[in-house]
Order: structure tokens, then C-alpha cells, then sequence
């Protein structure tokens, strides 16, 4: 369960506590590792930034969307929803590795983050699900491996158990990164779950995020020897958040169960997780992987949850060899 504890730290998907963050932080190595460089990170410096169309969905939700053309007789498409309070900025450092190999991309902002706007309909990780439909139509995209990171690997998972014609008609396979099919944490009750969303809804959580020490909040969605951009990106990315957002979607995890939907999966699908994943522990993808037929797993030692950005190689490689089948 969320709590406060000297400060306010950024909530997990399962609510870890802001001690355990803090002990992480202070008891870390040093910050190192390999960083591509701040042009990996944003459509920019030097980079142009390509326009986005938007898609709309039934509810009045406007969805951002890049659709990067691929190039080559071997050209695969590859969608990548992404996780809960970011936006498709986590998956940039992919995409590039991806485009130079020529491989169609489809980004886009989850409801209510990035450029993408709420919409009327309740925040709930069904409603990701009807997102994701929305956008594979939209962009008319066939014969694609759906990769999804954290809570886009739950939008992926809640395809398969709420629009499953879709999954069938539109991938060829699923790369599932760091991600959950049930809540983390058992015992939460309603009241919990409420509380946990406004406390990481707060303004004093925005602020925290903001602050000048606000990387020390997120030091422990990583693994060992972070780089000091990646943890910077994620903050920032999450402080720009809306509250509610953020507040509404926790909630909405905090309940989810997708086992009985994915069971249903039967397309190729590869399951990555860290070994210092503290989001979505490593048992979690155990779990998908037992239910899922047929699903591989691979675990990244010493990586933590953010592994677009702390492996980019390893995602990227993942996502080629489904693309190659």
C-alpha cells in the first residue's frame, strides 16, 4: 500500500512504500552505465520531431499518434503502447534502434498522458484495451508484434480479454516488458486502493517529482548504476502527468485481473522482466508465463523496471526476432 514516509515518493503500480524507495536510493551504487545520449531521449536536440494525427475515440478521448513508415523488403510493424504515468517518450530509445533496421513504429500517448487527452469514459485498463483497437484500426495496421511496457503490456494483456477478435485479426505476436495480468498487491481493499490513488494524485507528489532531488523518487524503478537522464525523464514525464490521472489509473491496477483473457493468447509472445524489477516483480511475470501457451520468458540481471530505457539492445532484439518469427 502507498504510504508517506518523511516525504511524498512516487507510487508503484502495487504501491511500494516511499522507505523502501529511499533505502534503494541511499544505498545504491554509484550512477553510471551506458546512456545513448541525450538525442535518444526526445525528438530532440537535433532530432525533428514528426507530426501526430489523432484518433478519437467513441468517448471523445483524442489520442496522439506517430506512425513512422518503415522501409525495406523485410520492414515488420511494431506498435508499443507504453507505461502508466509517461508517455511514448520511454520507448524513443527503441524506436530509433528499430527504425534503423526499417521496421514500421506506431507510438502513441495513453488517454491522458502526453498529448493525449482523458476522454469521458472511466480511467480503467479496459478502456486501454478499446484505446488500443482504436489505434490499430486507425493507422490500419496488420501482421504486427504489439509490445507494451509496464502498463501498455496490461493494455495488451486487456486486448486479449476484452477485444480478442482484434488481437487475432491485427498481431502476429506480443512482447510483454515488465508488466502484471493481476494486481500486485493482495489484501488491498477499496479504501486502500482510493487512498493510494489520491495520495499519488496529490499536487505534493507533482511537486516532489519536480523538485530538485526529485530523481532520488524514482531511483528505485531502476536497477543497478542507472543513468542520471533516464531517472530525470521519468520523473519529469510523471510529474507532467495529470494527478487524476494518475490517481484513477493506480486504482484501476490496483483490482485488474487479465488471467483469464490471456490464457486465451495464442499468438508467439515473449515476456521480459529485471531481476531488480521492484514494479512488477519478476513472480509476476512467472505468472504470465505460465498462464500464456507457449510464452518465453527473459529475465535481465541486475535491470529494474524501466528496461526501454535501461536495455534498449535487449527489447529491441526481442521485438526483431518476434517480428521474424
Amino acid at each position: 500500500m502507498l504510504v508517506l514516509g518523511g516525504a511524498v515518493a512516487m507510487a508503484t503500480v502495487a504501491g511500494v512504500a516511499y522507505e523502501r524507495l529511499a533505502r534503494r536510493a541511499a544505498g545504491s551504487r554509484p550512477i553510471g552505465g551506458t546512456d545513448d545520449g541525450p538525442s535518444a531521449l526526445g525528438w530532440g536536440p537535433g532530432v525533428v520531431r514528426p507530426d501526430h494525427r489523432i484518433v478519437r475515440t467513441a468517448d471523445g478521448a483524442e489520442l496522439a499518434v506517430w506512425d513512422l513508415a518503415g522501409s525495406g523488403p523485410d520492414a515488420g510493424a511494431v506498435v508499443l503502447p507504453h507505461c502508466w504515468g509517461c508517455s511514448h517518450e520511454v520507448w524513443l530509445p527503441v524506436t530509433r534502434r528499430l527504425r534503423d533496421q526499417g521496421h514500421r513504429v506506431v507510438l502513441y500517448d495513453q488517454r491522458g498522458h502526453g498529448l493525449s487527452t482523458r476522454g469521458a469514459a472511466m480511467l480503467s485498463i479496459e478502456a486501454l484495451a478499446h484505446d488500443l483497437s482504436d489505434v490499430l484500426e486507425a493507422c490500419d495496421v496488420r501482421d504486427a508484434v504489439l509490445a507494451g511496457h509496464s502498463m501498455g503490456g496490461m493494455t495488451i494483456m486487456s486486448l486479449a480479454a476484452y477485444r480478442p477478435e482484434v488481437l487475432e485479426a491485427r498481431a502476429k505476436a506480443t512482447v510483454l516488458v515488465s508488466t502484471a495480468a493481476t494486481a500486485l498487491r493482495s489484501g488491498r481493499t477499496d479504501r486502500g486502493a482510493q487512498l493510494a490513488g489520491a495520495l499519488i494524485g496529490s499536487a505534493l507528489v507533482t511537486r516532489a517529482m519536480r523538485g530538485r532531488n526529485g530523481h532520488l523518487f524514482v531511483r528505485g524503478v531502476f536497477g543497478t548504476d542507472p543513468v542520471r537522464s533516464h531517472m530525470d525523464l521519468t520523473r519529469h514525464l510523471f510529474a507532467d502527468c495529470h494527478g487524476r490521472v494518475r490517481g484513477d489509473f493506480l486504482v484501476s491496477m490496483a483490482s485488474m485481473d487479465l488471467l483469464e483473457g490471456i490464457a486465451s493468447i495464442d499468438l508467439p509472445t515473449t515476456v521480459i522482466v529485471g531481476s531488480r524489477d521492484t514494479l512488477t516483480e519478476p513472480a509476476k511475470a512467472d505468472q504470465i508465463v505460465a498462464t500464456i501457451p507457449g510464452a518465453r520468458l527473459i529475465s535481465l540481471k541486475d535491470r529494474g523496471h524501466m528496461l526501454p530505457l535501461e536495455d534498449p539492445d535487449t527489447v529491441t532484439d526481442e521485438i526483431v526476432r518476434a517480428i521474424k518469427g
